[in-house]
């Protein structure tokens, strides 16, 4: 397979903006490539175990914005949901074709329809040299399940790397106490 087009989300990323602005063209960038219809993205304090949904893509003001403020993600939301707890124990990307078909060990169906409300996902992990869990990069679809090509996968899997640094430039700005995750 030819290596993933990635070249207009490189030269976003790395065009020594501020790193909100950087995240935001990116997530519409790749929320567009996948034909998506919301591209969220979590990103977490590893140090504290905190994380939010700070930045959403949409394709139209119809579709849902989860955004919420920091929250503990160390205690009850990794019991409560599978995916999550992949993505704390630095596990590869999960490619979710159709939720309401996907069994317990890769999601918790009640958990998705109530918090997110899409019908296919793709819960990608943002994950330092570490393992360290720095963020979620989320790409979904509603209404209608959805196949992940091989493609769409090696186009997310490159795009990882990508993003790290400038979560953790992003993260490294949330630093004032009233923004301190």
């Amino acid at each position: 397979m030819p290596a993933p087009d990635t070249a207009e989300l490189e030269q976003t990323l790395g065009q020594n903006q501020v790193p909100e602005a950087a995240l935001e063209q990116a997530l519409a960038q790749i929320g567009h490539h996948l034909r998506a219809d919301r591209c969220f993205l979590y990103v977490r304090n590893p140090e504290r175990g905190r994380g939010r949904i700070a930045l959403v893509w949409r394709l139209d003001e119809a579709v849902p914005d989860p955004r919420h403020p920091w929250q503990d993600d160390t205690g009850e939301l990794p019991q409560q949901d599978p995916l999550f707890r992949a993505a704390l124990a630095a596990q590869p990307s999960v490619f979710v074709d159709d939720v309401e078909a996907a069994g317990p060990e890769v999601l918790n169906r009640e958990f998705e329809r109530k918090t997110f409300g899409h019908r296919a996902l793709v819960h990608a992990h943002i994950v330092d040299e570490a393992g360290q869990l720095w963020a979620i990069l989320q790409p979904c679809v509603f209404d209608h399940p959805r196949h992940w090509t091989p493609a769409e996968r090696a186009y997310i899997e490159a795009a990882l790397p990508l993003l790290l640094p400038v979560v953790q430039a992003y993260m490294h700005g949330q630093n004032t106490p009233e923004q301190l995750p």
